[in-house]
């Protein structure tokens, strides 16, 4: 690998999940790669991350509102785009999840209009095919349970809690949330030549605020990597897309030798215990609590009248029961709902509107109450090991922790590697975490993650 400075730098506003994601895309291909909680100083990055040459900046933007998403992004990508790379790019969900009022996308493309105004068209890129992610004539489709859903069939994403996707076509969905044009650059387009297909790029660049990319297989997202990659050599390019563009990418720069290949095998130790919060209803983590409690983990669920009501009272009863689990030696979940028809979920809801909070900060609630519990648990008991589902209830956990970045220690499960946090607090520099977006991993997800992996294995 090259020395010099970073070459693609990101904000990832879906969620914290899905920039470990990111990392592992690239940090497997040979691009040494970290994710911050807050952009770094130049000063940080030459003293102690000098090595990478792509990093992000984990966000919580999907769930901001309009007018938290110009308060808090517009700054953030302004200072990303000062520090000069090629690449900015704002990291979006590859199930597209978003609103004009909860994370829009469209919003988050007129902010970048405006600070990038010289900038072509923005390439738009939502499929990710290696996480079974796929857009196909400008239709997004998503893998779960062995299938694949057209997105507004989607078991989860059509039934999502906060942003049901009710519409497929994403320059449709897109409509709702801006007035910037959108074109399509299709698989067709994208099977043509080298040269046609830069010419037809061009040509719907020239005429469009943004190009949405089809992809369909790992070809297509090779050719999308081309096209970001051949913009930012005209001058810096804005860019919004799944893990998409960092596969992509990745694939361009290795085909132009500026990186060598795979990265180096990397491996963790197995532990005893394994700590678990999640603030995730979706089937997938569903069957892997299901799973865990099978397997000997106990469990203990938030009880959100509590929580609400008198958080300290609360708190202080469940950090009891949960310290006197974990000094038995067992692994232990704490959780906010198995599934989305856990009755726990309306019965929040209720609360909420009796409480007049509206439903978009449950998430902020229970994430902050799950961060504010996971802390204390650690500084107890020195647990090395940490597991985090749900988006937002990860950039909740990460900020009660002190931790300012992360790097990835073992690709244990593929889009959730197991990462080594850097804290202001020395208690939690060094702790081993992972990130788990909803709709990610088998059942076995969490016993995967406690046993680790070795060279022998």
């Amino acid at each position: 690998m090259s020395g010099g400075s970073p070459w693609l730098l990101s904000y990832y506003g879906d969620d914290f999940t899905g920039s470990t994601d990111v990392m592992e895309a690239l940090e497997t291909r040979g691009v040494p790669t970290a994710l911050f909680l807050r952009v770094p100083s130049e000063a940080l990055l030459a003293e102690r991350f000098p090595h990478i040459r792509a990093f992000g900046v984990a966000g919580v933007s999907r769930s901001m509102s309009e007018a938290e998403l110009e308060a808090e992004l517009a700054p953030i990508l302004e200072q990303l785009a000062l520090l000069g790379a090629p690449i900015v790019h704002y990291k979006l969900c590859s199930t597209f999840d978003s609103s004009p009022d909860s994370g829009s996308i469209g919003k988050v493309m007129e902010i970048a209009r405006r600070l990038f105004p010289g900038a072509p068209a923005f390439p738009l890129l939502a499929a990710c095919p290696p996480l079974k992610r796929y857009t196909l004539f400008g239709h997004h489709f998503a893998g779960a349970d062995g299938a694949t859903y057209r997105l507004d069939r989607h078991p989860t994403m059509s039934r999502h809690p906060v942003t049901p996707m009710d519409e497929a076509d994403l320059r449709e969905h897109l409509k709702r949330q801006t007035s910037l044009s959108v074109g399509l650059m299709d698989v067709l387009a994208l099977d043509r030549e080298p040269e046609l297909r830069d010419s037809r790029y061009r040509e719907l660049a020239a005429s469009h605020d943004a190009v949405l990319l089809d992809a369909l297989t790992d070809q297509h997202l090779d050719a999308a990597g081309a096209l970001i990659d051949h913009a930012a050599a005209e001058g810096q390019t804005f860019v919004l897309g799944s893990s998409g563009v960092q596969y992509g990418l990745a694939a361009q720069w290795q085909r132009q030798g500026r990186v060598t290949g795979p990265g180096a095998a990397k491996t963790a130790a197995p532990v005893d215990q394994l700590l678990v919060l999640s603030g995730s209803c979706s089937p997938a983590t569903a069957a892997q609590l299901r799973y865990a409690f099978d397997h000997g983990y106990a469990s203990l669920q938030l009880s959100a009248d509590q929580l609400l009501w008198d958080p300290e009272a609360a708190l202080d009863t469940l950090f009891e029961q949960a310290l006197a689990i974990l000094r038995q030696g067992r692994s232990l979940v704490i959780y906010s709902a198995i599934g989305p028809e856990d009755p726990a979920i309306a019965a929040t809801r209720e609360l909420l509107i009796q409480m007049q909070a509206p439903s978009l900060d449950t998430g902020r609630l229970l994430g902050s109450r799950l961060g504010q519990l996971g802390r204390r648990l650690l500084e107890a008991t020195g647990l090395r090991r940490l597991a985090v589902a749900g988006g937002d209830t990860s950039g909740y956990v990460t900020g009660e922790l002190g931790i300012y970045a992360l790097e990835m220690l073992a690709p244990l499960v593929p889009g959730c590697p197991l990462c080594r946090c850097s804290s202001d607090r020395p208690d939690f520099d060094g702790l081993e975490i992972v990130l788990k977006g909803g709709q990610i991993g088998e059942p076995d997800f969490l016993e995967r993650i406690r046993k680790g992996s070795c060279p022998s294995s």
